[in-house]
């Protein structure tokens, strides 16, 4: 693996005025391990000390925001249509099943975040995370990289997103808290359908569609306002209308502040596995697949449009409006019931 040639991403903050290091890691650096538990069985974990946590996002990108961190590459979730497979690529990593078993692991990434933001030439801008493989997935339960990661984004007051399909965020629960007291954050959840046969085989690794929706739930009620990426939605599978109005009804039910839509893409990497796995599991859709994804990885505008103004519609109807992905917001405090005044009491946040 050509961990050697890992240079660091242009535009990213040196530190103290000193040029960047040339590479994020060395292959010196990379140790492998298996650990032999049911949740972990089949999975290497590439433990690496990364020089670099902060990427910055390319300028062409879609993305509203322009920093983000991601403690791991791989991802257990194993969802056939993750755009993020193509980077396995860059490391002589296998796009498809080595992309969900071999994890890399940026071990001192919270360290390393923690030094980064003290830079001078740091000027606070928003991070994000869970935007190329999910900060939530399994791994994190062993390697507990998230709660140094918010730590030094709280001690800095740096404004940051979450985005999820892990239920594990419960257990930093109490820091996103603390965290929204001093800075603007973010939180949201990937839902894209309710169908537990496609769940199944489509992102088999994840947590249950309604176990998400449980998060949303567990969030609002503690005053954290969550959002719900409604992705993706997947043409002839997920797409029906009346599938639509199941998931956004279920999304509002669980209390979201508000509800995105995303076409399902197909980017290099992403497209051979996804439609290795659409030829094995419903092989009647490959040809209208290769139409409708001819001009590339992207649904047709019109397709993308109709998603969209469907969803909204919707969205409307049960209570909740769209947003801008990313989009960070303080959570604001649960109103605490009234009562007769007896005692003084302290008011709290949860």
């Amino acid at each position: 693996m050509r961990w050697e040639n890992l240079t660091v991403e242009s535009g990213e903050p040196a530190e103290h005025g000193r040029a960047a290091d040339p590479a994020l890691f060395g292959a010196e650096a990379v140790t492998t391990r298996t650990f032999d538990t049911p949740e972990f069985r089949g999975i290497t974990f590439h433990e690496v000390r990364a020089r670099s946590v902060l990427n910055r996002v390319p300028g062409a990108s879609r993305m509203p925001f322009e920093w983000t961190v991601n403690p791991y590459r791989g991802c257990s979730h194993a969802c056939v249509y993750c755009f993020a497979r193509k980077t396995h690529s860059y490391l002589d990593l296998d796009t498809g099943i080595g992309f969900d078993t071999q994890i890399v692991v940026k071990v001192n990434a919270p360290d390393v975040l923690r030094r980064q933001l003290g830079s001078r030439r740091w000027t606070g801008d928003h991070v994000a995370m869970g935007t190329n493989v999910d900060c939530y997935q399994r791994a994190e339960g062993r390697y507990r990289l998230m709660p140094g990661i918010i730590s030094a984004l709280t001690e800095h007051a740096n404004p940051f997103s979450i985005l999820t399909k892990g239920t594990l965020i419960l257990r930093d629960l109490e820091m996103l808290t603390r965290a929204a007291e001093v800075t603007d954050i973010g939180v949201s959840v990937s839902v894209g359908f309710l169908d537990s046969a496609l769940w199944r085989t489509v992102e088999p690794g994840t947590p249950a569609p309604e176990r998400r929706l449980d998060v949303v739930r567990t969030l609002g009620e503690h005053g954290i306002g969550c959002g719900v990426l409604m992705a993706p939605v997947i043409p002839f599978l997920s797409d029906d209308p009346a599938q639509l109005r199941a998931t956004v009804r279920a999304i509002a039910a669980a209390g979201a502040t508000s509800v995105t839509p995303l076409a399902l893409h197909l980017r290099p990497g992403a497209r051979e596995w996804f439609m290795a796995w659409l030829g094995r599991h419903h092989p009647h859709l490959v040809r209208r697949y290769e139409r409708l994804y001819a001009d590339g990885a992207y649904a047709p505008k019109w397709y993308q449009r109709r998603i969209t103004r469907q969803v909204h519609e919707l969205a409307q109807e049960y209570g909740i409006g769209p947003t801008r992905a990313g989009l960070a917001r303080r959570i604001r405090p649960v109103e605490p019931e009234p009562r007769e005044p007896s005692e003084p009491t302290q008011l709290t946040l949860i």
